[in-house]
């Protein structure tokens, strides 16, 4: 937690974008379950994940996990669920099951202003039909929900936290960040 801002970390070895880590899973893992309050893992393919990774961390820490992924069906999130994920992202819908689990992500504003305010809900400032910056900044959707929210994306250092950011989630940037911290060495290990 920064300054009472959850920190939801992700490992993240690629992205359909152009990313790739010059580290290794693990070595990502390491990062994310020294300084995240929760640990997301990626169940799909093009960001590096799967099923089989989330099922990974879970006999690897103790921390809640989050399946970060779209998720397009319900049945998606029970996998996931019985893979030992505590929470689960579902991009641009709202399931039918463990809603009490779920955070959700909408892709417009328009979608993030018909989401109850009880559910948690995540604003990505990544546009993820190419990458992108969104248009629509995390300061309108935190004026648009008045709920539990989290900031996503293009997350290199404290600095970025935005004003009432209730969590975050940093993955692409995550050794920057965890170096901002001051929980890192020079050469990216954990002090």
């Amino acid at each position: 937690m920064y300054k009472k801002v959850e920190i939801i970390a992700e490992v993240k070895t690629i992205s359909p974008f152009g990313y790739s880590s010059k580290k290794t899973w693990n070595e990502l893992f390491e990062v994310a379950n020294k300084i995240g309050d929760i640990i997301s893992i990626h169940t799909d393919p093009r960001w590096g994940g799967s099923f089989e990774l989330l099922r990974k961390a879970r006999s690897l820490t103790n921390k809640p996990l989050l399946a970060k992924g779209i998720h397009e069906t319900d049945e998606d999130i029970q996998r996931a669920i019985d893979c030992g994920a505590n929470f689960v992202l579902v991009v641009g819908r709202i399931p039918k099951i463990y809603l009490e689990k779920c955070l959700i992500e909408p892709l417009t504003i328009s979608e993030l202003k018909i989401i109850p305010e009880n559910l948690k809900t995540v604003w990505n400032a990544r546009d993820l039909k190419d990458g992108s910056v969104k248009k629509e900044t995390f300061a309108d959707a935190r004026k648009a929900f008045g709920g539990w929210l989290c900031q996503a994306s293009h997350i290199k250092t404290i600095k970025d936290i935005e004003d009432g950011a209730d969590a975050i989630l940093v993955g692409t940037n995550l050794l920057e960040f965890t170096n901002s911290l001051g929980v890192l060495d020079a050469s990216h290990k954990i002090m």
